[in-house]
């Protein structure tokens, strides 16, 4: 690894799903020790029934189809694998071990998770004192919703978010991609540099608790005030509240769009210059009133263009504009292209790289997802100074593991 900012931070990964791995991913690609300590079926079974969401990395499942989840691989670079039964006292005693060696552990399950474990944050703390523990539950661990099973496009309509959302007061629309979570992951990245600072003053590690559910409830901010000063708050589709014209317009292509936004008079009277049969002497007022003829004339201009040259004629006269691209589209990018962004790591499958561009952070040196349990023997190692006899032992008790077994348990 690169020396990151994070370099010589240890941290013990116990997230699943997407809020807690995403922020893990950007504390790992900022140079932090990652430990990802996962579950026997943590990946799934050891033959999978059908594809996973997101389907296998270059579309085979391969021989271990449980190291092939598109989904998990993605979000999984620059971390050690160690696969234990948590639900075995050895598995148990054998976290809490690392637990003691570690500067954070991050986890993102329900709030009765780690206790029915009998991992609370007392047993946590008394491990490691220096410890700093981020909880990401759904709704958190008190409150009427605590006990509620939480998943991110459950929770996104509670957080006032879908009321604006869509394109008619009949029909609230979710993102469909629970957008609470990179919200959720990003405010812990922040947390956990936050606490980290704070112990160097303190000298004690503390407990975090951030939920999907709030990171949510604080993007409603501005409907909050509208509905504070009696104005109405409804889903607007493509435009803006304050702006005006402002959509996505169809183009000639079939299912090719175009961005278009209108942020002020002076831009305005750009725009007119290049899209005929638009009124150059309207203001925002009333062009708000006629927002409907606008989006009408605007589309009749952009269908008989390309997405991308009608994007540089607008860009040309200095008209905020870009183009919708598609996923296959954003690969071949020429901003992501120039500035390296997507990196060919997992099975020369190009993943997302790290926006944060800074001294020290580079993809040159990033580690592709480990196998499960890869890194068993390495982890309890160096961490602990276990010899391999006790490894050995922990692998033939059943508790430490590099594949899923055979059979998943009755319950």
């Amino acid at each position: 690894m690169t020396p990151g900012p994070l370099n010589g931070l240890r941290i013990l990964d116990l997230t699943h799903v997407w809020a807690g791995p995403l922020a893990v991913r950007t504390l790992a690609d900022l140079g932090a020790q990652v430990v990802k300590v996962e579950a026997p079926y943590g990946r799934g079974p050891r033959t999978f029934p059908d594809q996973p969401i997101g389907g296998f990395l270059g579309g085979e499942p391969g021989q271990e189809p449980w190291n092939r989840n598109a989904v998990f691989v993605k979000l999984m670079r620059n971390r050690q694998s160690v696969c234990l039964d948590l639900k075995q006292p050895q598995g148990r005693a054998a976290l809490l071990a690392l637990v003691a060696e570690a500067d954070a552990l991050i986890e993102n399950f329900s709030a009765r998770a780690m206790p029915s474990l009998g991992l609370d944050d007392a047993t946590l703390q008394a491990a490691n004192p220096r410890l700093i523990h981020i909880a990401m539950p759904g709704f958190g661990s008190s409150g009427p919703y605590a006990e509620r099973v939480a998943f991110g496009p459950t929770v996104e309509p509670l957080s006032g978010l879908t009321q604006v959302l869509g394109y008619g007061p009949t029909e609230p629309r979710c993102t469909s991609l629970a957008v609470m979570d990179p919200i959720a992951a990003l405010a812990a990245a922040s947390a956990l540099v936050a606490a980290v600072r704070r112990r160097t003053e303190t000298g004690c590690g503390s407990r975090i608790e951030l939920t999907l559910h709030e990171s949510g409830v604080g993007y409603s901010g501005p409907w909050l005030i509208d509905h504070q000063l009696g104005h109405a708050i409804g889903p607007r589709g493509n435009r803006h509240p304050a702006l005006a014209p402002q959509g996505v317009y169809p183009c000639r292509d079939p299912d090719t769009w175009l961005a278009i936004s209108c942020p002020s008079d002076a831009i305005w009277a750009r725009l007119v210059q290049v899209i005929p049969d638009l009124d150059a002497t309207l203001t925002l007022a009333q062009r708000q009133a006629a927002h409907d003829h606008l989006d009408a004339r605007i589309s009749d201009w952009t269908r008989t263009r390309g997405k991308r040259a009608a994007e540089r004629a607008l860009l040309a006269a200095g008209v905020p504009a870009g183009a919708v691209l598609t996923a296959p589209e954003l690969l071949v990018d020429p901003q992501a292209v120039a500035r390296g962004f997507f990196v060919p790591l997992e099975d020369r499958t190009p993943v997302p790289g790290n926006p944060v561009h800074m001294p020290g952070v580079s993809s040159a040196d990033w580690r592709p997802c480990p196998r499960l349990g890869a890194d068993n023997a390495a982890v309890l190692r160096d961490w602990l100074g276990w010899d391999d006899a006790a490894i050995d032992a922990l692998a033939a008790a059943g508790v430490s593991h590099d594949r899923p077994p055979a059979e998943r348990p009755s319950t």
